[in-house]
């Protein structure tokens, strides 16, 4: 049975112009594309996605670094989609990621690590709805 991840590719990776290829790399692994948008996140809005990380020393930069430009989040979907997408992209730093990940050719840094991608199931869907209704999922 299938299952849905939810990803972010990230402002930085959205303003260097990686999205074509990361969203390439994404089908050719396999997931099926259920919803897509550029959004631009408010503080707000950042600052809510992000509120399990709130009492972290990285809150806030992590909250200015998401709002500073407009990122594309997406529901996809595969079998162990969380489990497979996380493989897929890699290390949460760059520069411990697997050659030929997400994050190993297109992210900078810890933060500007071109992209998120759900860590549960129930995160999943909870990210999901964050940025789609039902009826945006197709």
């Amino acid at each position: 049975m299938n299952n849905i991840t939810l990803t972010i590719i990230k402002p930085d990776a959205v303003k260097d112009g990686h999205t074509g290829a990361i969203l390439e790399q994404i089908e050719k692994a396999g997931f099926r594309i259920k919803a897509l948008k550029m959004k631009h996140l408010s503080e707000n809005e950042a600052g809510a996605f992000y509120a399990v990380h709130k009492e972290r020393p990285f809150y806030g930069e992590l909250v200015a670094y998401m709002s500073s430009g407009p990122v594309i989040p997406a529901v996809l979907e595969k079998v162990n989609a969380v489990a497979e997408f996380r493989n897929l992209i890699g290390a949460t730093n760059p520069a411990n990621a697997e050659e030929g990940t997400v994050r190993k050719r297109f992210g900078k840094s810890l933060q500007s690590n071109a992209i998120h991608g759900s860590d549960s199931d129930e995160n999943a869907n909870i990210e999901a709805h964050f940025f789609f209704s039902d009826s945006e999922i197709y």
